[in-house]
């Protein structure tokens, strides 16, 4: 008897050792960098020193550790450029350009030497990943330093990162330095750069870089030592003589996953306070061809930037820049690089889709390899609702364009699981619409299921309680169950994990005893809640809300003016459902699934029966 109380307190301890190791799995690692770097603008070469504090907060003990090389992927024969040269539909600002660069072209990074903690490691290469050996494994809870002296050609621009892009600009600073690899509760993020997104710990950074003086550099963080620089970044009423030479620009950063920057020396500095928020940059060439709509734009930056703190959380850090990069656009920590030509629309497009990155992907830092749906998806959406409120037009009008993109794909027979790893989809037009519209769609549909105020009382949660900490999927989730009362992990993983499609249609309209009894049929795999909305011949207009049995609950009324009749749950498993609606037909003029178009049905032509002539004149339409 002692010995079955023994087992049993033993098993007690250990299930209660796991499931403390199961509450506390979502520590997060801490890079502190410290890098004075200088760059050759006669060679294009980078040379330079990066300090770098390690703090492993896991329970693991770390043997090895991986960094990132990104440079090494414009290179002939790189895995960028294999791809690139082999996928149905390239990219077109790659195809085959990085197998045509010469020796000066390319870009690389060398790692001179690199010390843990003053000792040698042993190192190697793999592409774009550097494995490294450990004297000393790093134990739970210990920091380590790393020193390493590394040199860096900078590539002629292919894709985010080089020299001498088509719009002029000399240098887009991104993915610039040999970067730690993220470790986390799955392990090593030590991911090739084949194409697509990136993943980052979160730290500080310092970081000096050294020029010719007739640059002027943009970048994240806040510049340290604006009084010796000028160029605009001095305080008012400041004179500041350039320095002959060479000179030390000094960037600091604090609690952010990357640091990217650019420099040209064309490059006009304005700024824009936005109010309770934070000033904003702006870096653009002196060309008389794009001043007038930068100048335009910057306004449109400032509203951009309240409508997002107000409607998804309030932004963090005290700046941000918009900078000319002349690569499309892309998202870093604290600032953006973007397109300068183009019409005003595109820029303040553009503009608005990198800026709210730095909610999803600047501050909540979800991992983009993984799920770039989390980001860029919900990135597109935010900037689709500001740009409705800037350009005032209709959340429908605004999200119209990722519904069609969805649609288009299914009809190509092109549509994959939103699920994968992001450069492993067969087609880039796979993962563009699967990372940006379906991404988008989710939540507006989410919209749909939980009603819009429960929704946006979710975004906001989920962003202020996950902030700087790497949420993933579930996380998202289990706040909108929270928030709504309801059980969506099904609407996750159909959406997600599958690529079934919805389809609802009508399938009867019959009268009986002055009663009208509409039969729906869910013609496709993917089950939903149903809104049906009759509008009766008085112009009246009434809702039937058809719950999904999965759910476990109903949304709230989302549109008082329109009389709401709640109906019985539908059980996913029934094909079919039949709604009394207690009028006769003759009282009704149209039925319609889901009028707010939310619902991503594939096939809405059969989502609305039109009876103004009567139950004959439908049934015939329909042979």
């Amino acid at each position: 008897m002692l010995h079955c109380k023994k087992l049993v307190l033993v098993a007690f301890a250990m299930a209660s050792g796991m499931l403390s190791v199961a509450q506390d799995y979502r520590w997060q690692q801490r890079a502190e960098y410290t890098m004075d770097v200088r760059l050759d603008v006669k060679t294009h070469k980078v040379t330079g020193t990066q300090k770098l504090t390690y703090y492993n907060n896991s329970k693991d003990t770390l043997s090895k550790v991986y960094y990132h090389l990104y440079f090494n992927a414009f290179q002939p024969g790189s895995m960028m450029d294999v791809r690139s040269r082999n996928i149905a539909d390239p990219d077109g600002r790659v195809k085959d350009r990085i197998s045509k660069l010469k020796d000066d072209e390319i870009g690389y990074q060398h790692i001179l030497s690199l010390k843990q903690d003053g000792k040698d490691t042993r190192y190697k290469v793999d592409g774009t990943i550097l494995e490294v050996t450990l004297p000393k494994a790093i134990l739970p809870g210990a920091k380590t330093v790393f020193d390493m002296k590394f040199e860096s050609q900078v590539p002629v621009q292919i894709r985010r990162s080089g020299r001498n892009n088509k719009e002029g600009i000399s240098y887009s600073m991104t993915q610039w330095y040999p970067k730690l690899a993220e470790y986390d509760f799955r392990g090593w993020h030590a991911y090739q750069y084949v194409a697509r997104e990136f993943h980052g710990i979160w730290g500080d950074f310092d970081v000096k870089i050294t020029i010719d003086p007739s640059f002027v550099i943009a970048g994240t963080g806040k510049l340290a030592n604006a009084d010796k620089i000028g160029y605009g970044y001095e305080k008012a009423g400041t004179t500041v003589k350039r320095a002959e030479g060479e000179l030390t620009w000094n960037f600091v950063a604090k609690n952010v996953i990357d640091f990217a920057w650019a420099a040209d020396p064309d490059y006009i500095h304005d700024r824009a306070q936005v109010p309770n928020g934070p000033e904003l940059h702006f870096f653009y060439q002196n060309n008389d061809k794009i001043i007038e709509n930068w100048k335009k734009m910057e306004g449109y930056a400032v509203k951009h930037f309240e409508f997002m703190s107000k409607t998804f959380g309030k932004y963090p850090y005290e700046n941000y820049s918009i900078i000319q990069g002349g690569d499309g656009g892309m998202e870093y920590p604290m600032c953006t690089l973007i397109l300068g030509e183009g019409n005003l629309g595109g820029l303040v497009g553009v503009m608005a889709h990198e800026a709210a990155h730095s909610w999803y992907q600047g501050v909540l830092a979800s991992n983009e390899s993984l799920y770039a749906w989390l980001d860029e998806g919900f990135t597109d959406f935010a900037s689709h609702e500001s740009e409705a409120l800037l350009f005032n037009t209709s959340l429908a009008e605004a999200h119209a364009g990722s519904y069609n993109a969805y649609f288009t794909l299914i009809k190509r027979g092109l549509q994959e699981p939103i699920s994968q790893h992001s450069d492993h989809y067969t087609t880039n037009t796979a993962y563009g619409t699967a990372a940006y519209a379906m991404g988008t769609i989710f939540l507006h549909q989410l919209k749909y299921i939980i009603g819009e105020e429960n929704f946006y009382k979710g975004m906001r949660l989920y962003y202020n309680s996950w902030k700087f900490k790497h949420p993933e999927p579930n996380d998202f989730i289990r706040v909108m169950e929270k928030v709504s009362g309801m059980q969506l992990k099904w609407y996750m993983s159909y959406w997600v994990n599958t690529t079934k499609k919805i389809d609802y249609t009508i399938k009867t309209v019959l009268e009986k005893e002055g009663n009208t009894y509409v039969t729906l049929e869910r013609v496709g795999e993917f089950p939903m809640p149903v809104d049906l909305v009759v509008t009766y011949k008085d112009g009246s207009k009434e809702l039937f809300y058809i719950p999904l049995n999965e759910t476990l609950g109903s949304k709230p009324v989302e549109d008082k003016s329109i009389k709401r009749t709640d109906l019985t749950a539908w059980p996913w498993v029934n094909p079919q459902y039949t709604a009394q609606i207690n009028r006769r037909a003759d009282e009704i003029a149209t039925i319609e699934i889901d009028p707010s178009q939310r619902l991503a049905d594939v096939e809405r032509k059969n989502n609305i029966v039109d009876i103004s002539q009567g139950l004959k004149a439908y049934q015939n339409a329909t042979r």
